[in-house]
């Protein structure tokens, strides 16, 4: 009996099959009929799996961290799951903790936390509570399609915005720009700063890596026009793909900076967990001719392995391609002119009132 394999990609998709998760019990296994039907490329005809939203109530929304290379200590992600569908997201094992699979679950069946306004308010409210900025989405997009519906992310921008707590962003949407009334505002106050995440500049290869993220000149434009509304504005070159997107390091800085991006970031793929299985299944379909050779130079930046996640090594890697990425991004840095976004102030906050239920009375 053999495991299914994908034979081909789903339209609209990243991940081509439900990758079962690393705690589950029971798995799916395809097994050929006689009849074909498990290994049958249907391609058009193929069934295309939907999106459903499950909406939730948060216990807690205020997500902390220690680690030495992530630029943020806590963070606030209003949907789990996410419909843009980057094959190479690093946040797709966590699905795994949900009994989904981090494959097509991630992308299909997603989660609102539709009090996460009200908890936001209640975590700051407490008197022990120390301002840091919040990196709002950083996990799942907090500007992903469903954010059209919920408007979450604006609603808990809206309060970080009256208590005057900072917040940063990283994002591949240009729904961003639905809130740059809000986001001017809060940056002439030192409280926001953007970055835009660009993987590549051929549209037909983006829509293959992140099918339902904004097109690659959609996200300059979305540069563009945070930094014409006065946001402090970035670019995050990530993530680099050796073989398939490290040729356009150079040409993603070079844009970005003319669409007005004052600094600038890099991160390698990192493949944690079950996203080595859903990366692997996605080279076979797209890149077969290059497959081994991408693994291979992923296992040279990672000790023989697909990937390590010990701090300093998971997000650059090490060896002699490594070396050559760093390189290339520190000259063609320097040469633009890139600096450093302002930092964000933490001195304007004050504390909001806490909800009540006997309301403003008291």
């Amino acid at each position: 009996m053999d495991a299914y394999k994908p034979q081909a990609p789903i339209k609209g998709r990243g991940a081509a099959s439900r990758v079962p998760g690393r705690f589950e019990r029971r798995v799916a296994i395809g097994e050929d009929d006689g009849w074909g039907s498990v290994y049958e490329d249907l391609g058009e005809d193929a069934p295309r799996p939907q999106t459903t939203v499950q909406e939730e109530r948060a216990r807690s929304i205020i997500s902390r961290n220690n680690s030495p290379d992530i630029g943020f200590s806590q963070s606030v992600n209003p949907y789990r799951g996410c419909e843009h569908g980057c094959v190479y997201c690093f946040a797709r094992p966590s699905h795994a903790y949900l009994d989904l699979s981090p494959g097509l679950d991630f992308e299909t069946r997603l989660f609102a936390k539709t009090n996460a306004v009200e908890r936001l308010r209640e975590e700051i409210a407490k008197p022990g509570y120390v301002p840091a900025p919040i990196a709002l989405g950083i996990n799942t997009d907090g500007y992903q399609p469903i954010e059209k519906r919920y408007r979450l992310t604006r609603n808990i921008l809206e309060l970080l915005s009256e208590c005057g707590h900072p917040v940063s962003f990283v994002t591949k949407s240009a729904l961003i720009t639905r809130d740059i009334d809000l986001l001017a505002r809060m940056a002439e106050r030192r409280l926001v700063s953007v970055y835009l995440s660009v993987t590549s500049l051929d549209n037909r290869l983006s829509a293959k890596l992140e099918p339902r993220a904004a097109a690659p000149h959609t996200r300059l434009k979305t540069i563009a026009a945070l930094h014409e509304a006065g946001v402090p504005v970035g670019v995050l070159v990530a993530p680099v793909i050796p073989m398939i997107t490290d040729a356009d390091l150079e040409h993603i800085l070079e844009a970005a900076r003319e669409a007005g991006a004052a600094a600038a970031g890099y991160v390698l793929l990192r493949l944690p967990h079950e996203l080595k299985q859903i990366w692997r299944e996605w080279l076979e379909l797209h890149y077969p001719d290059r497959a081994a050779h991408v693994m291979s130079l992923m296992q040279q930046m990672h000790g023989d392995k697909d990937y390590r996640s010990e701090f300093g090594q998971r997000m650059r890697g090490q060896g002699p391609f490594a070396d050559l990425l760093a390189q290339r991004f520190r000259k063609a840095h320097a040469r633009l002119g890139f600096g450093r976004l302002p930092a964000l102030d933490t001195g304007a906050f004050k504390a909001p009132r806490e909800s009540s239920r006997q309301g403003e009375l008291f």
